[in-house]
């Protein structure tokens, strides 16, 4: 028992989160040169792919849907963190950094995710097959919450522009994490079946019959791998964000580019687990970590800003541009209809990329 872990712990997905949060530690607060940021950057990227490793080695030990649940969490939570510090950095210039970053979180997952599974899904196995059930019920509660924070303070009159008074913002964080927990529960408990992969046949797969699963000492360690990974991710992330920020001021891009490149960075780990899982024909597990993602990130998110507006110098911006609004409608209506059937093909698939391509597009060049 003892070997098997000291060799997975000596295997490069064990070896380099280690490395990685060394690295951070080194860095941590200071002013990167050039050859710093292109070794950050290759420790972030090799970070991204140890930690879809542990996760999918943690998936296969709990199974569906927790798998997903866990990954969508643990990357949400530490996305959070790395929101709420470049928010307290920043001052009045990250007043709209949350919106911005959530925003990105949603149209990536809900778009970027879901269409490149559906992409790979179809593409590989003719048609994409999951539950609508499930599937409809995640992304019912992504539109409800998205609406309830990004886009009803763009039209509440209290407080003037698009932000919340203190009493409204508190009502928009409790429902989102209400209904955050509900989501949990339905997809974890009560209708557990509803999220489980389906074959093209229609029949539902519930565990995995081609490999025995880690053992609960493996999962563990691979669970305190994952953590230490995703450290690195966003705390790596974060050490490059100077660089980021300066280079988009350099090529005159508007400052939301900045959350839509921590969006990316952040839901990376997401993304190679949804194409790995597709490719498997396991496209309900791919829709399990977008639609999980995303609401995981509002969510979360939403409250956590609310909770740190507290102390938080200057304005909260939540509410979304009239561009965006309508993307966001389109991505909602766009899912409904793509969900309801429970099979997809790369026509629907690359619906929701051209979505995502416009929401760039426009964040580019307003």
């Amino acid at each position: 028992m003892i070997a098997p872990l000291r060799s997975a712990a000596l295997h490069w997905t064990g070896v380099l989160p280690v490395a990685a949060v060394v690295l951070l530690a080194l860095t941590w607060g200071r002013a990167l040169p050039a050859v710093l940021v292109v070794l950050v950057s290759l420790f972030l990227a090799g970070a991204v792919l140890a930690a879809v490793h542990h996760a999918e080695v943690i998936a296969h030990r709990v199974g569906e849907p927790f798998g997903s649940l866990v990954l969508a969490v643990a990357v949400t939570i530490i996305e959070v963190a790395l929101i709420v510090t470049l928010m307290v950095d920043g001052g009045d210039k990250s007043a709209a950094l949350a919106r911005d970053t959530v925003f990105a979180a949603v149209m990536i997952t809900c778009n970027g995710i879901v269409g490149l599974s559906l992409l790979i899904g179809s593409l590989k196995h003719k048609v994409a097959v999951f539950n609508a059930e499930g599937t409809g019920a995640a992304l019912a509660t992504v539109a409800t919450v998205a609406g309830l924070s990004l886009v009803l303070p763009t039209f509440t009159t209290t407080t003037p522009g698009p932000r919340f008074s203190p009493p409204q913002l508190v009502f928009a964080a409790l429902a989102a994490l209400a209904l955050y927990g509900l989501f949990v529960a339905t997809q974890t408990v009560r209708h557990r079946d509803y999220f489980l992969p389906m074959t093209t046949a229609g029949e539902v797969i519930d565990g995995e019959d081609h490999a025995h699963p880690p053992t609960a000492r493996g999962a563990l360690l691979s669970l305190g791998l994952l953590a230490l990974a995703l450290i690195a991710v966003v705390g790596l992330a974060k050490a490059v964000s100077p660089t980021i920020e300066s280079a988009v001021v350099a090529a005159g891009l508007p400052s939301s580019v900045v959350g839509i490149v921590i969006a990316l960075l952040v839901l990376l780990p997401e993304t190679i687990a949804a194409a790995r899982a597709a490719r498997r024909d396991r496209v309900q597990t791919s829709l399990n970590l977008g639609l999980g993602s995303a609401m995981a990130s509002i969510g979360l998110t939403i409250p956590a800003v609310a909770l740190a507006s507290v102390w938080l110098k200057g304005p909260l911006i939540l509410g979304l541009g009239a561009s965006h609004m309508v993307l966001l409608a389109l991505t909602v209506i766009v899912g409904d209809l793509t969900v309801v059937t429970g099979r997809a093909t790369p026509l629907q698939a690359g619906v929701h990329l051209a979505l995502l391509a416009a929401y760039i597009v426009l964040a580019v060049s307003p």
